[in-house]
């Protein structure tokens, strides 16, 4: 199977990314806010006050040809003329203030509404009262301004009509001097009259604009609206500052959670699987499945019509000699004996003869003998007994209570590092139970921790891969899916199980005596009397139980690389109901009651030899 790159992430992943990581954007929008509110409170506060001015014509006011505002009057200059030197001069004044007018004028801003002949102008101080007496002032310079400028203009005129007056009145004085010396009959008594109508004709039109001029009433504008006294700073604005603040929070929460995403390697649902690693998703278990570390799914069950239909795709995928299934998990931990225990189970239901083989040595000694927990059997012999020639595999075989079609081979008590997964004893063992026509599940060691899931890949039809969320980080399931299938072996798909969370104590032995009750019908253990130790099928060998000698030879027990003895070669013989009684019963399981018996520095011992691979083979 062929793998690519990661696709490009699409909406459901921000939204799943806004799902887990909401709570920093949360953070982000508060911090946001609190800075909004900080910011206000030292921010120093300003008032403002506003005039408006109604303009009107004086003088010799003309629009600029293409201005923006109409009329006779060009606004745009008007408000310019507010904030000049020369009107803060005058509202200094006013306001009787020892500031300079340069100050004075950085306060006032000036605005034209549309289509009006009003300029509003507006005054901003740190103090209400000052920002109401500013916008008057300059209001009030102003118009007082524009009034001196329109008289002046109007007394210029005058003076100039009042010289052109006396100059024409000398003229004609001085025609009706050279007139009154002239005759009736005098050739230039003609000439001299027409001057002096002229000269009158002037006269007296200037005279009239004179007494226009004279008369003319200046009106620069009036004060339509006068300035309040603020009751409210206009700035800081809270409701700008806080909203702003949220929103610069909720980019600092989004990018802290898009960079700790980024960060998080850890796969998170199931389409992280198919997408980083293009692997289709055969199963997921969900967190209302609630599965935990030794829990066999009732058939009916959420989970167990989970498994029921991943038992469905699996043997639908497989061809019909094929026999031999792997789970295998892509990081360290118990997913896969979770995933093959429920899967062998649900194959066992289904009428077909199946063997669970534990191949996974635990990771310490709290996941000791997973197998065994789970389905009520012996710890020993296992697979490792039988890969190092200690016990046939007919005595590894134990038949798991109220499954009577599923036979479990635990991992057993010596450790399965040192090439003896990669042995050919293993090849044989899994020929003879090939040749038995049976479904073998293998719960494999992850590829984490080791090459054994290869090495078990290449022996089996077919792969599965389990991949437990939050904990499974992305390069470990596209390197699992790179093991797998270089070997050729089909790998069918994954199982994807949220992350699995210990029961307490395993939830009490007493729980696990009720969920395994024996049927004395039913026979404790299959003992595969008739395969000889060649694997060969042997015809008409009774299968009555061997009686168990009383100085049978023990077997030693060896968990996470040390040895512990007081486990016995019966001990898959014994009764289960005396397999795994409550705790502090009489009869109690001996294999059981020597790891309950060890000291803290033992466990420490174990769990050291476990993570440095040192697994010891008794």
């Amino acid at each position: 199977m062929e793998t690519t790159g990661p696709t490009a992430p699409d909406l459901s992943d921000y939204l799943g990314l806004l799902r887990r990581q909401w709570w920093l954007v949360v953070l982000g929008c508060v911090l946001g806010v609190a800075g909004g509110f900080g910011v206000t409170q030292v921010m120093a506060k300003t008032y403002e006050s506003v005039t408006s001015v109604l303009v009107q014509p004086a003088g010799q006011d003309t629009n600029v040809a293409g201005g923006r505002t109409k009329g006779d009057i060009n606004l745009d200059t008007e408000a310019q003329l507010v904030g000049s030197t020369q009107i803060a001069v005058g509202a200094a004044d006013l306001l009787r203030s020892g500031e300079a007018p340069d100050v004075l004028a950085k306060g006032v801003s000036v605005t034209v509404p549309p289509n009006t002949a009003v300029l509003e102008i507006n005054y901003k101080a740190p103090d209400p009262a000052r920002a109401q007496a500013g916008s008057h002032a300059f209001a009030e310079a102003y118009l007082r301004n524009r009034e001196a400028s329109a008289q002046a203009e109007i007394d210029a005129q005058i003076s100039a009509l009042t010289n052109k007056v006396k100059q024409l009145n000398a003229n004609l004085a001085n025609i009706n001097t050279k007139l009154a010396a002239l005759t009736q009959d005098a050739a230039s008594r003609p000439s001299l009259e027409s001057q002096r109508s002229t000269n009158q004709s002037q006269l007296n039109s200037i005279s009239g604009k004179l007494n226009d001029l004279t008369t003319e009433t200046v009106s620069a504008g009036k004060i339509i609206s006068d300035a309040q006294l603020p009751t409210a700073p206009s700035k800081p604005n809270r409701k700008l500052n806080l909203a702003t603040g949220a929103m610069l929070g909720l980019l600092l929460g989004l990018s802290v959670a898009v960079v700790r995403e980024r960060l998080d390697r850890r796969v998170r649902g199931a389409a992280d699987v198919e997408r980083v690693a293009r692997v289709p998703v055969l199963a997921e278990l969900t967190e209302a499945t609630g599965p935990q570390l030794d829990e066999i799914f009732q058939p009916y069950a959420t989970g167990g019509r989970t498994f029921n239909r991943l038992r469905n795709e699996v043997l639908a995928s497989l061809r019909a000699e094929d026999r031999v299934v792997v789970v295998a998990g892509a990081s360290r931990g118990v997913a896969s004996t979770l995933v093959a225990a429920n899967l062998a189970a649900a194959m066992a239901r289904s009428g077909s003869e199946v063997v669970l083989v534990g191949a996974h040595l635990p990771d310490s000694l709290v996941d000791a003998a997973p197998l065994a927990r789970l389905f009520g059997v012996g710890a020993t012999p296992g697979l490792g007994d039988v890969l190092t020639g200690k016990v046939p595999l007919r005595a590894a075989v134990q038949r798991a209570p109220r499954v009577p079609s599923l036979r479990v081979i635990t991992t057993g008590g010596t450790a399965s590092a040192g090439g003896l997964l990669q042995s050919q004893a293993l090849r044989q063992a899994l020929a003879q139970l090939r040749r038995r026509d049976w479904y073998v599940v293998i719960e494999a060691p992850s590829t984490a921790s080791s090459a054994d899931a290869q090495s078990l890949a290449r022996m089996a039809d077919a792969a599965i891969l389990t991949v437990e969320l939050r904990r499974t980080r992305r390069p470990e399931v596209v390197d699992a899916v790179a093991q797998l299938t270089r070997v050729g072996t089909p790998l069918l798909g994954t199982v994807v199980i949220p992350r699995l969370a210990p029961n307490a104590e395993n939830q009490s032995d007493a729980d696990a005596d009720s969920d395994f009750s024996h049927d004395e019908g039913t026979p404790e253990f299959d003992d595969l009397r008739d395969l000889d130790a060649s694997g060969d099928i042997l015809r008409d060998v009774p299968r009555a139980r061997p009686p168990v000698a009383a100085d049978e030879p023990s077997a030693d027990l060896t968990v996470a690389g040390v040895t512990l003895t007081g486990g016995s070669a019966g001990l898959r013989n014994r009764p289960a109901t005396n397999r795994r009684p409550a705790r502090g019963k009489p009869g109690a399981d001996p294999d059981t009651a020597v790891l309950r018996r060890l000291d803290s520095e033992t466990l420490r011992e174990m769990d050291r030899a476990a993570n440095n691979g040192q697994h010891t083979a008794s």
